[in-house]
């Protein structure tokens, strides 16, 4: 191979990622409220892998996209324990942590799973998805196109809080080779990794609430990936409503 065609080669691998993002996407959810399960880990955490497994095989559910939105946030408050997650950001531990000052989970640990704003201590002896028929909360749409991102929300009953806007970026097809700490020796497979997130402010038009901010940029690349998005009351971790999907044309 030419040196000319392999440097064609590795700018095509770049820029391949991102041009899932020119291509226009439309995601919708329904009425009724959409589950966003959260799961909390580290890869420097030995119970841990179980866990993902059971948010990996996620994929494969019928109910994906339209009744659950699963994300991975991995967190790094056992980075110091032998092993520095490399899917880690301290926001993400924040996040976690404003769960627990809210009063949502009794406590911050890992791997901890949070289930349409609740906490899910029983999936550690009954790891069995149950999913409710959710409120009427109103629709959630999301339009994606040239890296930006429009979302628009009908809620169904009247408030005057504050609202924000949480984007995600998913990674999937992710693989790590741990070579110390807790799992050393192991390699850990992941999906619905979150590899970029970012909050704004929504405006009040009308009924609606609106926002137009930027696609968070994901820090690694994955074979695939996806977005997760809700909507919370300002300073307030809940999620009122959630709508994802496959970043594909």
């Amino acid at each position: 191979m030419s040196v000319r065609t392999l440097l064609v080669s590795c700018l095509a691998a770049l820029i391949a990622p991102l041009a899932v993002y020119a291509e226009p996407l439309e995601f919708q959810s329904s009425d009724t409220r959409v589950s966003l399960l959260e799961l909390y880990t580290s890869e420097g955490c030995s119970s841990c892998p179980p866990a993902d497994r059971f948010v990996n095989q996620l994929k494969s559910d019928r109910r994906l996209w339209r009744e659950v939105v699963p994300v991975a946030f991995h967190v790094d408050y056992w980075d110091y324990i032998g092993w520095r997650d490399r899917f880690a950001s301290p926001q993400y531990s924040e996040r976690q942590r404003s769960y627990a000052r809210s009063g949502y989970v009794k406590s911050v640990y890992t791997p901890g799973l949070v289930l349409g704003g609740e906490e899910w201590r029983s999936w550690f002896f009954s790891p069995v998805l149950k999913l409710g028929k959710g409120a009427n909360v109103g629709p959630l749409r999301l339009e994606v196109e040239h890296g930006q991102v429009t979302a628009t929300f009908l809620p169904a009953a009247a408030t005057s809080k504050p609202a924000q806007l949480h984007l995600a970026v998913l990674g999937f097809g992710l693989q790590s080779d741990v070579k110390a700490g807790e799992n050393h020796g192991k390699i850990l497979e992941h999906d619905f990794v979150v590899l970029g997130y970012s909050r704004a402010d929504m405006h009040k038009t009308g009924k609606a609430l609106s926002a137009t901010t930027s696609l968070p940029e994901p820090r690694f690349q994955s074979p695939r990936q996806a977005i997760a998005a809700w909507i919370s009351a300002k300073d307030d971790p809940f999620p009122v409503q959630t709508v994802g999907g496959w970043l594909e044309p």
